[in-house]
């Protein structure tokens, strides 16, 4: 995505590694965040989005652009994640910036009183950005990796009486006090990425395509779990498994141990806690990419910059597909 053109403008106005005050600097303004915008989704030229023309004429004074060809007049918000949306542009830069550089996450509670908006615009607005922050088609893992399982969900004694009613009856048979819970499947390479899968319960056939589709079974050493008997007899490539016994007191066996991925639990479950204080399983999703798109860009300099191309190149999601009931 992320090109050499890309890199030596950005560069060149010292838009990476970027910081509040230079956030303030450089995009202080309508005209210079739609600036930024083009010359990242057009490094080359402005482009028209309908028939591919690069014979094109601005109209300054709406922020618009005209196609000599095939006369579409089009902004560049078109056809991206800020199609439509009448949200100030500068607004949405510092939503994005703290949506990155907020190890935990920021609540739409907490956007709505930053940016001055309704609690919905501040909602809606996060879930946009979550929604390019996902990663379609993340390469598989390789190296050591561990896997986990964890869950997520608050103490059914505080659902009102009918919704746990029908969540026991939509959980029959999970057991283990766990049916108010959804499960969160990860897998993560030591010193890489994370990868989150929801899943429905912790049997060998769901935990192990969930490694297939995580981890490369060419390019993988070990993976590395815990005794749960589910992985007990894990077979993937020529991939060496390994597994510690919590329930005996044992946590580290030479290089095999599971703490990288309970820190990420850990990392997880204070962002719900202590920012978000709750979220709907119909959603838990989007918060986990949000989640694994910043962890696995934690050492990124260009994090802000890659965020906004993804923004750019996401196709428009409407507020009523973000509220549609799940089938």
């Amino acid at each position: 995505m992320t090109t050499a053109k890309h890199n030596t403008k950005v560069n060149a106005h010292g838009k990476h590694q970027m910081n509040l005050p230079k956030l303030i600097e450089n995009f202080g303004s309508e005209d210079k965040c739609h600036d930024y915008l083009e010359e990242l989704r057009w490094p080359d030229g402005v482009t028209c989005p309908r028939c591919e023309s690069k014979k094109i004429s601005r109209i300054s004074k709406r922020r618009q652009f005209d196609c000599d060809s095939c006369r579409y007049q089009f902004s560049v918000r078109a056809g991206t994640i800020f199609h439509d949306s009448h949200l100030p542009i500068w607004k949405w830069f510092l939503a994005v910036y703290l949506m990155c550089e907020s190890k935990k996450g920021i609540s739409a509670n907490q956007l709505k009183r930053t940016l001055a908006v309704s609690y919905k615009t501040a909602w809606y607005l996060c879930h946009r950005i979550r929604h390019a922050m996902r990663d379609d088609s993340p390469d598989l893992l390789e190296g050591i990796i561990e896997v986990d399982e964890t869950y997520i969900g608050g103490k059914a004694k505080n659902r009102h009486v009918n919704e746990r009613a029908k969540r026991r009856g939509e959980r029959q048979g999970k057991g283990g006090g766990l049916s108010d819970k959804t499960m969160v499947m990860g897998a993560i390479a030591r010193d890489g990425d994370i990868r989150l899968k929801i899943g429905p319960k912790a049997t060998e056939v769901i935990l192990e395509a969930f490694i297939r589709s995580a981890v490369d079974p060419d390019e993988a050493e070990k993976i590395i779990t815990d005794a749960h008997k589910a992985y007990a007899g894990l077979k993937h490539g020529d991939a060496k498994h390994e597994s510690v016994d919590h329930s005996a007191d044992e946590w580290v066996r030479g290089d095999a141990h599971t703490n990288t991925v309970e820190s990420a639990w850990s990392l997880l479950k204070r962002s719900i806690i202590g920012s978000y204080h709750q979220l709907s399983e119909k959603h838990l999703e989007a918060y986990l990419d949000e989640f694994s798109f910043r962890f696995n860009n934690r050492n990124n300099p260009w994090l802000f910059r890659d965020t906004m191309l993804k923004l750019i190149t996401e196709d428009p999601m409407t507020y009523k597909e973000l509220t549609a009931q799940r089938e």
